[in-house]
């Protein structure tokens, strides 16, 4: 009942039938109660998005895949300390549960948690022990402190998939192989010459029975539904397979049977027809003598008897001469290592029948035996023992083509862990550039990807990120364009590209872009804020922050949301409540210069001119490229009266982007107050070129 309901669970979560497979493994865990079964239900609650309802089942529970499934749930419910100590090794386990992702998860608690090192140390060790836990590189890259791919993805690490795979497959290779030559040898096993097609229908019907020593030999059950009286063909033993693939010959096939019956039938005295075939009985009555079964046994294997194949037939006597030994009330059988084969060496050693084991049948139902040998057993038994030796080429055949295929599939898995670290590092170092704001170089390196991945959603809307950072709304806008035809589902980067379209003020298409967005995922962050860009386009501030409120009461860990509101509240001069969406956004990422942006152009509103330095300088240390960030760090100088640090970064400024023209007048006006109006004026008409308007 277990193995069912877990299955019955399984293939439910298998086809996201998350109702069922709830309902299901409710059913498990009150017949079977126990930590597997929980941990079943707790993921399936987890599928369905209950994080609640995994949280009360696995509490209290001490296996480590609870313990993480515990912690992940505690982490959706913004459980830190709670997901911190299920993560944390403690004296029943030295180890953080479930391995990579488990560092990955912990690491994870730590950068909202505002531990930035410990995040690192861990998402580190995560990225060491899966080198394709992409997740884990690409939150370091979030937190700044990822090292070059180049490093990342290298050879080490191409060589750790490598091992993983080529072991895996080098097993399953050795749980299957055992399976194929069972099947190779029982489908060869006899020939459709020498076999009834009734039987040999039957015979693939019954290929998975085993008939060991205690079966009762040949049992009169009616076959697909009919009468009793007709025969039930047995399959030959696995023993007698694996003799064929060892060269050892079967058994004599020993039958009560009328002369003159062309086929393997015998009567009883009540004509009620019976089939023996070479099975491996139980205790039986002896009803050859042992002179006459030697008889029997020379004269099958001698030179002398019929054979299709003088060449088949040389080579069976040569490997199975003295194979037969009469001894006791039984036979025994006994074989050679053929080329050290550790298959043949087994099946020589569990081959060997009990005493009191016959291989002759007898009729259970009358006294009188008929001890009659036909000629058609002639041909059965050497038709079998001549497919020996082509069996055991088989074998040699079949063994050379596992091991030529391991060895392709060894280099095929080589080829594919090469290829796709040589993927990883073009993407994981253009992520890096990125995050780093070294968006021309992060370009240079994305337009060095293949097309057919360049042309994804992924990296598209990287690329358009990279042109808004660099205040390229043209080819920002081209670029998110590409990413929605590619990849219209998707809505990673769609909050970047609505921001594009309102410095663009196209309001049309932004429009459009919130309908399909809604349309799309009405319950994704993403769609709010563009729904909020849309009305703060439109100078309506209260229904834009409305709308990136919601935002971030659908994902409280999305940073820009929080910034978005901040915007709005400093759009309504509501400076306090716009420290706290900064603020709030600064502690779900503390690189988002955005928030430092948006806190300093506060501060110099309110004339706080140092606290304005100290979180403009903040956001200048993370995106050293930004002419609008050192413009307004030197104003902030400038007010401080340090008017040649000022010049100085309003000189960079101007070299950053010599499309913008706040830093050209901002020179004119410091310029101003230090009374060289000369200066000022050759800037002011410089300004002029730029900005006629």
């Amino acid at each position: 009942m277990e193995v069912i309901l877990t299955d019955s669970v399984q293939n439910s979560l298998q086809n996201l039938m998350h109702r069922n497979a709830i309902f299901m493994c409710e059913r498990l865990c009150a017949e079977f109660p126990s930590e597997k079964n929980l941990h079943l239900l707790a993921s399936c609650y987890l599928q369905n998005k209950q994080a609640h309802c995994a949280y009360h089942i696995l509490k209290g529970t001490h296996m480590a895949q609870c313990r993480y499934l515990f912690a992940l749930s505690c982490f959706q419910m913004d459980l830190m300390n709670e997901a911190e100590a299920a993560l944390s090794p403690n004296e029943s386990s030295a180890e953080v549960p479930n391995g990579a992702a488990g560092h990955y998860l912990l690491g994870l608690v730590y950068r909202y948690t505002d531990r930035r090192q410990s995040a690192i140390n861990h998402l580190n060790q995560a990225l060491s022990m899966d080198p394709l836990l992409w997740a884990a590189y690409e939150e370091l890259c979030i937190l700044g402190a990822a090292d070059e791919a180049t490093s990342v993805f290298d050879e080490g690490a191409s060589l750790c998939i490598q091992k993983q795979y080529i072991h895996h497959g080098l097993a399953s290779q050795s749980l299957q192989a055992p399976n194929e030559e069972h099947d190779i040898a029982s489908n060869r096993n006899i020939s459709s010459e020498d076999v009834s097609p009734r039987k040999l229908k039957h015979i693939h019907r019954n290929n998975v029975r085993d008939i060991s020593g205690n079966s009762q030999g040949t049992t009169n059950q009616p076959l697909n539904g009919g009468p009793a009286s007709f025969p039930y063909y047995n399959t030959p033993s696995p023993m007698a397979v694996y003799s064929q693939l060892s060269g050892v010959p079967p058994p004599p096939i020993i039958r009560n049977a009328q002369p003159n019956v062309p086929n393997m039938k015998t009567y009883a005295a009540d004509n009620s027809p019976r089939v023996t075939v070479n099975s491996v009985a139980g205790p039986r009555r002896k009803i050859v003598d042992e002179g006459k079964l030697r008889k029997v046994s020379e004269r099958l294997f001698s030179d002398s008897g019929h054979r299709r194949s003088m060449r088949l037939a040389g080579d069976s006597v040569n490997t199975n001469s003295n194979a037969s030994i009469v001894s006791g009330n039984g036979i025994s059988h006994s074989s050679k290592c053929h080329g050290g084969s550790k298959l043949s060496s087994m099946v020589s050693r569990s081959v060997t029948i009990r005493k009191g084991q016959s291989w002759a049948s007898d009729n259970a139902d009358e006294g009188d035996h008929h001890d009659v040998y036909d000629d058609s057993r002639l041909h059965i038994t050497t038709s079998i023992s001549s497919l020996s030796s082509d069996n055991k080429s088989l074998e040699l055949e079949g063994a050379s083509r596992s091991s030529g295929a391991a060895v392709l599939s060894s280099s095929r898995i080589i080829d594919g862990a090469s290829d796709t670290f040589s993927l990883l590092r073009l993407l994981g170092e253009g992520f890096r550039l990125s995050c780093l704001c070294k968006c021309k170089d992060a370009l240079t390196i994305y337009m060095n990807l293949p097309q057919k991945h360049y042309n994804t959603g992924w990296v598209l809307s990287q690329v358009g990120k990279a042109y808004f950072e660099m205040v390229d709304y043209l080819e920002a806008d081209r670029a998110f364009s590409l990413a929605r035809i590619v990849s219209p589902y998707s809505l990673e980067g769609m909050d970047i590209y609505s921001t594009v379209l309102y410095h663009l003020k196209e309001d049309m298409k932004l429009s459009y872009l919130t309908q399909e967005l809604i349309s799309t995922d009405r319950l994704a962050p993403q769609s709010w804020c563009a729904m909020g860009n849309c009305y703060s386009l439109q100078k309506d501030h209260e229904t834009a922050l409305k709308n990136f409120q919601r935002s971030v009461q659908l994902n409280s860990r999305f940073a820009y949301a929080h910034t978005l509101c901040g915007h709005e509240h400093v759009a309504v001069e509501d400076f306090e409540n716009g420290i706290k969406s900064y603020q709030s956004a600064l502690r779900m990422d503390s690189r988002h210069y955005n928030a430092w942006y948006g806190l300093g152009m506060i501060y110099l509103r309110q004339e706080k001119y140092e606290f304005s330095e100290h979180h403009f300088r903040m956001a200048f240390q993370i995106n050293p490229f930004s002419s609008v960030i050192m413009s307004y760090l030197g104003t902030a100088l400038h007010a401080l009266k340090r008017n040649n640090e000022a010049l100085e970064m309003m000189e960079k400024a101007i070299l950053a982007d010599k499309k913008n023209p706040l830093p050209l007048y901002q020179k004119a006006n410091i310029l101003v107050s230090m009374s060289n109006l000369d200066g000022a004026l050759a800037v002011l008409e410089e300004l002029k070129e730029y900005a006629p308007c």
